[in-house]
């Protein structure tokens, strides 16, 4: 129950205005203003406890304690590291961003692309911070996680080696805004090597709340450009590069002077005489890129060059294609835009889990064990599409959540991805329908995600006719345990809900020792109703009847004749008790009530229903309150008086000798 009293909860106060970004959540719960203004009445600097100046900020393998590479690495303020330390000068720029000795080029791109969008960047970076007055040696930061957004409080010390800081700095020298930036964001993720490694648009998402979708050029859709200039038109950040398939690539400049491996920012799509890409270079460049040759033959009064700033080029759409390798398009969501003149797009969220034994079924090649996952739906209604096609446009988006800070714990990505089918007519708006096993035996998928991955995000636009669909993200193998946020954006409004997945199966014999003293205390108490410890004949005459109903509903739903319950076969089973259940419920009661290996016996099964009845007061008379938990009332000789006579009755009840 208490994860359903966090979503609730998480719901009010977002309908609130807590987790957006002027309202951010503080991280950890440490409060900038109260801080800082805590530091400036003492007079010191502050020291966070949170994130300290220690081996365990750095990292845990190549950056662990014993590494060669942070022997020697002290942590000094800006004003350790020259007279005049500034937090931003003149604005923040591309050339505020070069790597330091960490894997986290995909990291930089993306706080590159602060640079271009004022209105992203005072999202990101607060203004109200730097080194004059009000300087205490904090500074704070916003990004966003998972649906909120969450403010992260940092001190102003810094890795250093050789003098020199270790990771993001300036070329500027005396400018520390992206490296605080860094710092922070290592801090969200639980240190500053769990940054090593990912996607661009890993960073585009929790510098915007947007969603990101990456495409291969070289299979790029016949509506590339298209898709590109709709993104555009809806205030998207786009970025494009060019593959490194070797390491002699590697900064490798093309004939074309564009340098491969490197980020590149596309602000602008037209159509005149042909289709025109414009593009910006990246930071630190050492050729300027030439434009397209079919922009030169473009006549001068139908060039839109009239906003070009300095490093922006344009190409042809054709040479794009041929010359990068990739694209990745970040939608931005309602609240991140501010101009009038761009289309917005809505945004459906939902968060889940996978857990072994309960929500985690794996992929559709799992077809027991599929329909277990987590099923939501979303109403798509009106096309809007613009190539005269009945379809509506979306983008799903799945990601897993806090994968990087389990890196410390030897973890890693889980493999991802997820299937959309269509709901039947029959379960239209219907909050409470069940697709179960059947279902998915019988039913195609209309709609998949490119593939299983193991990145944060696994994302893919689609175009469907206007209907209700069921999308089932899940891991590739079953038993996974995982966190995830799965966001809908569509062109028009979607409704959307979470469905309940149950099935039917049957069964044969089982496999039992007889109730345990703690099944005996249970059946005690949920039926004496005289409240003095005993039951009467009537009463375990009542009592006996359940236990022979849920004998029948337990080998009814013993689908592979083991003569034990599965987890999936358990849901089926309350399902048919009477139970409806959603999946945070669901995970508790596989927690408690099942053996190592995922099997539930007979006793543990009984013992779990008679607790749910009790919590639901179904054996009780209607004006008889129930309390949430149950005062153990009957005394020990009363129990093994009635375990020995329950145990004798249970034995013949299966037709075995005791």
């Amino acid at each position: 129950m208490a994860g359903v009293a966090s979503t609730l909860a998480k719901k009010r106060a977002l309908a609130a205005g807590f987790g957006t970004n002027a309202n951010a959540v503080p991280h950890l719960n440490q409060n900038f203003e109260a801080l800082r203004a805590q530091q400036l009445s003492r007079g010191a600097l502050f020291c966070d406890p949170a994130f300290p100046a220690a081996p365990e900020s750095l990292g845990f393998n190549e950056l662990g304690p014993a590494s060669a590479k942070t022997r020697g690495v002290t942590w000094k303020r800006p004003g350790e590291l020259c007279s005049r330390p500034e937090f931003i000068v003149g604005g923040a720029t591309r050339t505020d961003i070069c790597q330091g000795a960490l894997g986290d080029c995909w990291l930089l791109a993306a706080i590159a692309s602060l640079t271009l969008n004022d209105d992203v960047m005072a999202r990101v970076v607060p203004r109200d911070q730097g080194f004059g007055g009000n300087y205490a040696g904090i500074f704070h930061f916003q990004f966003w996680q998972y649906g909120e957004w969450v403010d992260v409080v940092i001190d102003d010390r810094l890795p250093v080696k050789n003098g020199e800081l270790m990771f993001v700095h300036s070329a500027e020298g005396s400018e520390f805004w992206s490296a605080l930036l860094e710092k922070a964001y290592a801090k969200v993720n639980g240190c500053y090597e769990a940054l090593s490694g990912g996607s661009t648009s890993e960073g585009f998402e929790d510098f915007t709340g947007g969603i990101a979708e990456s495409y291969e050029l070289k299979k790029a859709p016949p509506n590339m450009f298209q898709i590109i200039k709709m993104a555009l038109d809806s205030g998207a950040l786009l970025g494009c590069s060019i593959d490194i398939t070797s390491a002699a690539d590697s900064e490798a400049i093309t004939r074309q002077k564009l340098v491969k491996g490197h980020a590149y920012s596309l602000t602008g799509a037209v159509e005149v005489s042909s289709q025109l890409l414009r593009s910006e270079a990246e930071a630190g460049e050492n050729a300027e890129p030439v434009g397209s040759p079919e922009w030169k033959r473009v006549d001068p009064s139908e060039r839109p060059d009239h906003d070009a700033e300095d490093g922006e080029f344009w190409m042809s759409f054709q040479e794009f294609l041929s010359q990068y390798s990739r694209i990745e398009i970040c939608t931005l969501t309602p609240d991140t835009l501010t101009s009038d003149k761009v289309k917005r797009w809505a945004v459906n969220k939902f968060d889940g889990s996978w857990r072994k034994g309960s929500t985690a079924g794996g992929c559709r090649n799992n077809a027991y064990t599929f329909w277990m996952n987590p099923q939501f739906v979303v109403k798509l209604e009106d096309s809007d599409s613009t190539d005269n096609v009945d379809s509506c446009s979306f983008v799903v988006g799945l990601i897993q959540k806090n994968r990087r800070k389990l890196r410390k714990m030897g973890e890693d990505m889980n493999t991802i991805g997820f299937a959309i089918y269509e709901v039947p007519r029959e379960c239209h708006g219907q909050g409470d329908v069940h697709l179960d096993k059947n279902f998915f035996l019988t039913h195609g998928q209309k709609a998949r995600s490119e593939t299983f991955i193991n990145l944060r995000e696994v994302s893919t636009r689609f175009h469907l006719p206007a209907g209700e669909y069921l999308i089932v993200p899940s891991t590739f193998e079953p038993n996974q345990d995982g966190d995830f946020c799965l966001r809908v954006f569509s062109e028009r409004e979607t409704d959307a809900q979470i469905l309940l997945c149950l099935s039917r199966l049957t069964g044969a014999d089982i496999k039992t020792d007889g109730f345990s003293q703690e099944t005996c205390r249970i059946m005690v108490n949920i039926m004496d109703s005289s409240g003095d410890g005993k039951l009467g004949l009537g009463e375990f005459a009542t009592l006996w009847k359940k236990i022979q109903r849920y004998l029948e509903i337990y080998k009814k739903n013993d689908m592979d004749k083991s003569g034990t319950m599965s987890t999936p076969e358990m849901r089926s089973a309350l399902k048919e008790a009477g139970f409806t259940l959603n999946n945070s419920i669901h995970q508790i009661l596989v927690a408690r009530y099942a053996e190592a290996d995922m099997t539930i016996d007979f006793d543990n099964f009984v013992a779990c229903l008679l607790r749910l009845e009790m919590m639901f007061g179904e054996s009780r008379p209607r004006n008889q309150e129930v309390p949430l938990m149950e005062p153990h009332r009957a005394t020990t000789s009363n129990y093994a008086i009635f375990f020995k006579v329950c145990t004798l009755l249970y034995f013949t009840l299966l037709g075995r000798r005791f």
